[in-house]
């Protein structure tokens, strides 16, 4: 009964903020923009140097793309409904739900991952595929390698759910929950790759780099997608995406079970 609750949570979420189309066409030239100006400086680093990359420009040039259209997915920021709740101190009403109560603020985190990343990506790839100079084109990926992309998205969109729901139970602790909405996004594009690619950070930080769960969130399904990293190599991948969520799934119950056996709603 409670997964079709949470099921029925995640559809009717997801309906809700699919209807923002003008703010997602917004997006689209923001980011299509963001994306030929990363790709443009990436070009002329890769001009101006002899050294051999442990990527090609081509390459790069892909993982800029899917960086730009997996946006929406990345976890900016917690529920901002939520967190309003707590706030004013309605976050009683959640209490009241015969539903647990992590299970439903990630149901509502999915939706609110999935839903404007689709109204996005789609149009974003379709025009870094057929509308673009074919030097800055994305390249169509091989059938292993689309399915890697696939199943290492799944495992950046479960990751990327589980940081949001630590974002929102973080209100429990804070005032105004400003602190963690400065660190964590400055975080979350550097290590994750959406600022530069991470394997062209220096061979010193690689290990550092790939045992923080932020390079499951853009990095991972990025390499599969452009051929950087082979589709043989999914599942050790897709383990380290799975073990991290499950750390932080584990980390925010148990956080926010804390947090509840100490909160105090005014009025009673």
């Amino acid at each position: 009964m409670n997964m079709k609750a949470h099921i029925s949570i995640l559809r009717l979420r997801f309906m809700l903020l699919l209807q923002y189309k003008v703010a997602a066409l917004a997006g689209i030239a923001t980011q299509f923009m963001f994306g030929f100006v990363k790709i443009m400086v990436l070009e002329a680093f890769y001009m101006g140097t002899v050294e051999p990359q442990p990527m090609s420009l081509e390459q790069a040039i892909g993982y800029i793309w899917i960086g730009q259209a997996m946006l929406g997915m990345l976890p900016w920021d917690g529920d901002r409904e939520i967190q309003a709740l707590i706030r004013s101190g309605n976050v009683a009403y959640e209490l009241c739900r015969p539903l647990d109560l992590y299970n439903h603020w990630y149901a509502r985190a999915i939706a609110m991952r999935v839903a404007p990343t689709l109204l996005r990506a789609v149009p974003l790839f379709l025009v870094a595929l057929f509308f673009v100079p074919h030097r800055y084109a994305l390249q169509i990926p091989t059938v292993t390698g689309f399915v890697a992309w696939i199943l290492a998205t799944i495992g950046a969109l479960l990751l990327g759910c589980a940081i949001t729901n630590l974002m929102t139970i973080s209100m429990l602790w804070t005032i105004s929950g400003e602190g963690i909405y400065r660190l964590l996004p400055a975080m979350v594009t550097v290590l994750s790759g959406m600022i530069v690619p991470l394997p062209l950070f220096p061979d010193w930080s690689q290990g550092f780099l790939g045992l923080l769960p932020f390079a499951g969130l853009v990095d991972t399904p990025a390499r599969f997608f452009t051929g950087q990293l082979s589709p043989t190599h999914i599942w050790a991948f897709l383990a380290r995406q799975l073990i991290w969520t499950a750390i932080l799934i584990i980390g925010g119950r148990k956080l926010l079970a804390r947090g509840l056996g100490r909160l105090v709603v005014q009025g009673g």
